[in-house]
């Protein structure tokens, strides 16, 4: 247990030292209600002593005075509990931004054994049920710690052995649910678990409805999510079975309390003892039950703990997660086009080798076409060089500079990509094209688009750059999502430009402006060009072709082209016979 006693104590003084003066009103109204709650009872002392007495007098401002105090007492609970829900949801807003932008930092392994899910229950589902830890648990737990001690304080003043009985009833009470506490950590946990489990098994499939749609795969799919529907179920309930055991302690000490503070009351009061008049017999129940409601809150919030003990030690274990790329010393890359170097670069996924003893060099300043089979390493290449992987063996070169030398964020600054699968965002074209930086102004954007030709496309737009972009890019062709990639590499002025199967879904509308962009955006700066077609490398200087992982053919693409023994000769040989037999008529193609 000190381990996560750490992780609780770092986890409130890291998000809560920045809201210090708001923490601070938040304890000032707390010891304001604490203090009307011990000091109302008093009152009804005087009201019931005075009228046993005979006497009548104050009799309507006492009654005045505690309905005035009992108002102010529920305004400052209020006003409490505003100030420790803000309080917790800024905590955890800020804890959610750290976890994001950690995840964010990992290496592309880490993503690839996680579905986007997953990774959602975690910032958002666990972190979610800490909001309670950091509010309600400070608000209730803390604050009826304090009530406790001051109702035992008061008692005191009273008869020291009432008050002794009471503070030994109220440590085994808070002993027993310190340790049940525990029990339920591990049950809570796996629940968490189980509902990530869930959560990521959605995404998927909601992600792929047309390719379950269309190969009748409906039943897998929904026995596989009874599936982890009940492993949810079974989780949930045992975690909710043990968790019961926290709220059955505390209840069956509470009856023994009231059973308690009856009997000194008489005990003081009738048994022969006669030290104490009726109100102060009062008090002493008032005081008792009043006792009852910090134990009382303290076990509501048990629930509260054990799930936020259960999401600490995912969030701890998220955080403890690193990153197997770390950022070398630093590397100054200039501006303008940089060169690129594989050296004897060997890697794999896990145990499959992708990539074998690859090696080339491109000069800054020149573009390159990159072709071959579907995994015979084209798109590892791409990775490699943005350093969302290192190699195995050997290095990757930009600029003459190891990039495990350099900061990840350096490499990936100079680099521009288009990949074939564009991400849209939920925004306007604006923010689409400047990634949310308001350091963009609109002229930079539409000199940008003015530059690759695509100023008249943008005002074609219903509301041009102002124009909403639904989620996941609907209303826009694959083409016109590609525009807007292109725009944005524009924008970053990157030193290398990696094109990736971008124009194997061009639309013929768009299919002019992408080349006329791509010729402008290449112009001047070094490029890499993926592709399946061959009619996407012809602006290429240089021709490498793969196959499973190795070098089978490269030079300069207008000596491949002129050698007719060349791989590449054959390959555009054989895709002009292929593209003569898709214009003729379907009786008349070569069989």
């Amino acid at each position: 247990m000190p381990t996560r006693r750490i992780q609780y104590r770092a986890l409130l003084v890291r998000y809560l030292r920045p809201q210090a003066p708001l923490v601070a009103i938040l304890a000032v109204v707390l010891f304001g209600s604490i203090a009307l709650q011990l000091v109302n009872p008093q009152i009804l002392k005087r009201f019931i002593d005075t009228t046993t007495s005979g006497g009548g007098e104050n009799l309507t401002a006492a009654a005045l005075l505690f309905i005035f105090l009992a108002i102010l007492q529920q305004v400052l609970a209020v006003i409490a509990t505003y100030y420790s829900e803000r309080v917790g949801w800024t905590a955890t807003n800020e804890l959610r931004a750290d976890l994001a932008l950690h995840c964010l930092r990992l290496d592309l392994a880490f993503h690839k054994g996680r579905t986007p899910g997953e990774l959602i229950e975690r910032i958002d589902g666990d972190v979610t049920a800490l909001a309670n830890f950091f509010s309600r648990f400070v608000i209730y737990v803390l604050g009826s710690l304090l009530l406790l001690l001051g109702v035992l304080a008061v008692v005191w003043t009273l008869d020291w052995r009432v008050s002794a009985a009471l503070a030994v009833y109220a440590v085994v009470v808070l002993v027993l649910m310190l340790l049940f506490r525990s029990i339920a950590v591990p049950y809570w946990t796996r629940d968490r678990e189980a509902s990530a489990s869930l959560f990521g098994f959605l995404e998927e499939r909601l992600a792929g409805t047309v390719d379950i749609r269309s190969s009748g795969a409906q039943p897998y799919v929904m026995r596989r999510l009874y599936e982890r529907m009940r492993e949810r179920l079974r989780a949930g309930s045992k975690a909710r079975l043990v968790g019961t055991i926290t709220w059955c302690v505390p209840v069956l000490a509470f009856a023994a309390g009231n059973g308690l503070a009856f009997a000194l009351a008489a005990f003081l009061y009738r048994g022969g003892v006669g030290t104490i008049t009726l109100g102060e017999a009062f008090l002493i129940y008032f005081y008792t039950q009043l006792l009852f409601f910090p134990l009382h809150q303290i076990s509501n919030q048990i629930d509260d703990f054990q799930k936020a003990g259960a999401g600490i030690v995912r969030i701890q274990e998220l955080l403890d997660t690193q990153t197997t790329l770390p950022d070398g010393p630093g590397v100054d890359f200039p501006q303008g086009a940089l060169s690129v170097e594989f050296r004897d670069v060997t890697f794999g996924y896990e145990e499959e080798t992708v990539l074998h003893n690859l090696s080339f060099q491109l000069p800054a300043g020149a573009v390159m076409g990159v072709l071959g089979r579907t995994g015979s390493g084209k798109t590892t290449l791409g990775r490699l060089l943005l350093r969302l992987y290192d190699p195995t063996t050997g290095a990757v070169y930009l600029n003459g500079a190891d990039v495990r030398e350099a900061r990840r964020a350096e490499v990936r600054s100079r680099i521009g990509v288009v990949t074939q699968d564009v991400q849209l965002f939920r925004a306007t074209v604006r923010d689409n094209l400047s990634f949310f930086d308001p350091a963009v102004d609109e002229s930079r954007i539409m000199r940008a688009l003015a530059e690759l030709g695509l100023e008249e496309w943008v005002r074609r737009l219903p509301e041009g750059l102002d124009t909403m972009v639904d989620a996941g890019g609907s209303g826009f062709s694959a083409g016109e999502a590609q525009l807007l990639a292109f725009t944005r590499v524009f924008l970053k002025d990157p030193g290398l430009v990696l094109l990736d199967e971008a124009s194997s879904r061009l639309d013929p509308s768009t299919e002019r402006l992408i080349e006329r962009a791509v010729d402008r955006l290449l112009t001047g700066r070094t490029g890499i060009i993926i592709a399946h077609r061959l009619a996407t490398v012809r602006r290429a200087d240089t021709i490498l072709i793969l196959e499973e992982g190795r070098v089978v053919e490269q030079g300069p693409r207008a000596a491949l082209d002129a050698d007719p023994g060349s791989r590449f000769s054959a390959l555009l040989h054989a895709q002009g016979t292929q593209e003569r037999d898709a214009a003729r008529p379907v009786g008349a193609r070569t069989r």
